[in-house]
């Protein structure tokens, strides 16, 4: 079997704020559609990501900004994160989990710096769009065997 994830529906409330927040901090805008009877779609795409985003008027049910924990993959945290404060993100400060697993939802067991053992998989940023959907940075600079 061959699946990918190419596409994610984030819930907003006001779709031009979204749009230009996104296209803001770099996101490429793929499509904004609209028919006849309301129903609006647009997409973006991360910088290199192969998964795009869309939000629009009636995809979804779900409230705006409940979708969290959208992982964005870096190379170089630092350059990301001030390329998304240049772009109108409001950036968290470079962090890490004391626990060193991965990271807990919300703000809780979060220590501040970059984790000091790996520069990969262990150092986050974090941010949320208008709506509050909230979106992690996460270091990878060499990938675990196999992915």
């Amino acid at each position: 079997m061959d699946l990918k994830l190419e596409v994610v529906v984030i819930p907003v409330s006001d779709v031009d704020r979204a749009k230009a927040f996104y296209e803001g901090i770099g996101f490429r805008l793929d499509a904004d559609f609209r028919s006849e009877r309301g129903l609006r779609v647009v997409q973006v795409t991360p910088p290199g990501s192969a998964a795009s985003i869309i939000f629009g008027d009636k995809l979804t049910t779900a409230e705006p900004g409940s979708t969290q924990g959208l992982h964005l993959i870096t190379a170089d945290i630092a350059a990301a994160r001030e390329e998304l404060i240049a772009g109108g993100a409001e950036v968290s400060d470079l962090w890490h989990d004391a626990d060193g697993i991965f990271h807990w939802a919300g703000t809780e067991n979060r220590v501040a710096g970059p984790h000091p053992a790996t520069d990969s998989y262990g150092t986050y940023a974090s941010f949320a769009d208008p709506d509050g959907n909230g979106w992690v940075l996460q270091q990878i600079v060499t990938r675990a065997p196999g992915r």
